[in-house]
């Protein structure tokens, strides 16, 4: 063990989480790519948890942000601040929100809370509607709509959270139907559940679950709720803190796969938009966003330093069609997985569209989850010069694959094989 690991047990939390038995301190990356302290390069798959959604060290972004950096760092929202305008204006237009408001903050989790604030406020309600086996960050009101055991500390909670079914298609009482038939029983089963509670105030889902194992309900689900919901008023918030900017390949938000019945009342966002800058935030209908009776700014939320970052990020992106390419070699990469585990027991699904793409482990021969698997591929794959998260909810394990969105085609060939490689050395 190394003396930084030393240092870190005994400064910081015991709860702090750590990839790796050998904990791994990462000095920097370019590209698709990062190097560890002791020069060993690795192709990185997990992108700092789905943040580093363009590239390491992507020279449009490290130029804007030493040029801000030369003008002024941070004034806060007390003063006018032309990059977060910028930034803004070209959100709440991507967002497909009709006369939308954008409210920045530093984190999803800070974006989440503030969504809860806002929809709380406006329905005067403090019942949440929250997917099962969802995760909606660590602060204190989203950690109370969690519906991740393993990443909720605490029952106590400001809110009143009633869970509702869908979010994960392949497992629970639903998961024999057909896609219809899914979608029609969870409808059922949010009228049964309105039909005992009082009017919530929204539902909260994220399109694909992220540290839930990349899991999603078929496509229209959300949007069979979203008629359900309207009947009562009731918000609908897309959290696209992992599922924004493109990731799925097919859309640009997560929402739109569930778009029949309109977009959500509410989105939120963070982690790719800033490439590792600190940007989070909410996009909502103007009476909503504005709904609240009292002062409010942002100390670090929408800084100039991180808005330049953002923006010229969100430039590159666009430009560069990374939806586009992240639609061809995450489809590519799907099925390349897709063929090694149909040879492999220990492999349930491989699941996801764009580059967040799931592996389901269970232990061979039956359908329990193999979070041993799981870990040991984990460490399989860093071992051959890879980096992937993990994941999962109750009863289930998953890897997680979503790398930077300008992945070429060689390069996911190459994190495939070290990743088969992991699998077949662990089954």
């Amino acid at each position: 063990m190394s003396d930084l690991y030393d240092r870190h047990r005994n400064v910081l939390p015991d709860w702090l989480a750590l990839y790796y038995e050998d904990p791994l301190e990462l000095t920097h990356g370019e590209g698709r790519y990062v190097w560890d302290a002791d020069g060993n390069r690795y192709l990185d798959f997990f992108g700092g948890i789905l943040t580093t959604m363009t590239a390491h060290a992507l020279p449009e972004v490290t130029k804007a942000v030493s040029e801000q950096a030369g003008r002024i760092l941070h004034s806060s929202t007390l003063y006018l601040n032309r990059p977060m305008v910028e930034l803004a204006e070209r959100i709440a237009q991507l967002s497909g929100i009709p006369n939308a408001r954008v409210f920045f903050t530093t984190s999803g989790t800070e974006a989440n809370d503030a969504a809860l604030l806002l929809a709380t406020t406006y329905r005067r309600s403090n019942t949440i509607l929250a997917m099962r086996n969802s995760y909606h960050g660590r602060s204190f009101s989203a950690v109370g709509i969690t519906g991740n055991r393993g990443w909720s500390p605490t029952s106590l909670s400001p809110l009143q959270t009633l869970y509702v079914h869908g979010g994960v298609r392949t497992r629970g009482p639903f998961a024999e139907l057909s896609d219809p038939e899914f979608i029609s029983a969870c409808v059922a089963d949010l009228r049964d559940l309105l039909g005992h509670t009082r009017a919530p105030a929204a539902l909260i889902a994220e399109p694909i679950q992220g540290v839930g194992g990349f899991t999603s309900p078929p496509d229209g689900l959300y949007a069979a709720f979203r008629q359900v919901l309207q009947e009562q008023d009731i918000l609908w918030i897309a959290d696209e803190v992992q599922t924004g900017w493109g990731r799925t390949g097919e859309h640009f938000w997560g929402w739109q796969a569930h778009g029949r019945s309109g977009p959500p009342d509410m989105l939120t966002f963070a982690k790719g938009i800033g490439n590792g800058a600190s940007i989070g935030g909410v996009v909502a209908r103007a009476e909503i966003m504005n709904c609240l009776d009292a002062n409010s700014i942002s100390t670090f939320g929408g800084t100039q330093i991180t808005m330049a970052a953002g923006l010229a990020n969100l430039n590159y992106l666009l430009e560069h069609d990374l939806q586009g390419n992240a639609r061809r070699v995450g489809g590519l990469l799907i099925e390349r997985l897709r063929t090694v585990a149909a040879q492999l027991p220990g492999v349930r699904e491989v699941r996801g569209r764009g580059l967040m793409i799931g592996v389901e482990l269970v232990r061979p021969g039956t359908d329990e989850a193999d979070p041993r698997a799981a870990s040991a591929v984990l460490e399989a794959a860093r071992e051959g010069g890879l980096l992937i998260g993990k994941g999962g909810g109750h009863n289930t394990s998953a890897l997680r694959v979503a790398p930077p969105l300008s992945l070429t085609v060689a390069e996911a060939e190459e994190g495939a094989a070290i990743l088969e490689r992991a699998l077949r050395s662990t089954f």
